[in-house]
């Protein structure tokens, strides 16, 4: 579980630096906004748990990462045009790792699957909530043009809770967890599947 932690820090880093574009940020205030990415879900799912001390700052490999991924990825983006696609696509990626590092460590923690579930997407979802509003937008994943943001995470939570349930021998199951979050995310953004809109029915 260390690895795929270490991979969402890199790739919601990677994701922080890429939602800076255009916004006229120095490299300190990259940094700030890829460490917020990579770490806050993590940080607040440790939280609730009362998982002590956060793991960032049991193991700071995980903020060393995030540096340099950002560090990296700033260097890059001066010399390589980096399209609005690719930020989603990172962003993509860093949900499925984070949501299913997050349901497995909660379900270390306690036995209750609901709380598993909910703080996979906790994990996923809430670093690119704070990103965004230091960014002063609506964050992505209220935004309606945004395809199964959160309803990916969650799915591929209650995939992982319910085979470690009923299928606790089946090793893969974070790999199948995982993919299924990515695909659903993936095929959302390029199919543009989202769920109904809330509606109310104008009087006559």
């Amino acid at each position: 579980m260390y690895w795929i932690e270490l991979a969402a820090v890199a790739v919601c880093a990677v994701s922080g630096v890429l939602a800076a574009s255009g916004r006229r940020f120095d490299l300190f205030g990259i940094l700030v906004l890829a460490v917020v990415t990579a770490l806050g879900g993590g940080t607040i799912r440790d939280i609730c748990l009362g998982a002590y001390p956060i793991f960032w700052i049991r193991n700071p490999s995980y903020i060393a990462t995030a540096l340099a991924a950002a560090v990296l990825t700033f260097i890059a983006a001066r010399f390589f045009r980096m399209p609005h696609r690719l930020l989603l696509i990172a962003d993509a990626f860093g949900l499925a790792l984070f949501a299913i590092a997050g349901t497995e460590k909660a379900l270390q923690f306690q036995p209750s699957g609901l709380i598993a579930i909910l703080m996979g997407v906790v994990t996923g979802v809430a670093g690119g909530v704070l990103r965004d509003v230091l960014r002063r937008e609506v964050p992505i994943v209220f935004q309606p043009e945004i395809f199964l943001y959160a309803t990916a995470a969650l799915a591929g939570a209650a995939l992982l809770v319910g085979l470690r349930a009923y299928f606790p021998s089946f090793h893969e199951a974070p790999l199948a967890a995982m993919g299924l979050t990515l695909t659903l995310r993936l095929s959302a953004i390029f199919l543009k599947l989202r769920l109904p809109m809330f509606q109310t029915k104008d009087p006559p």
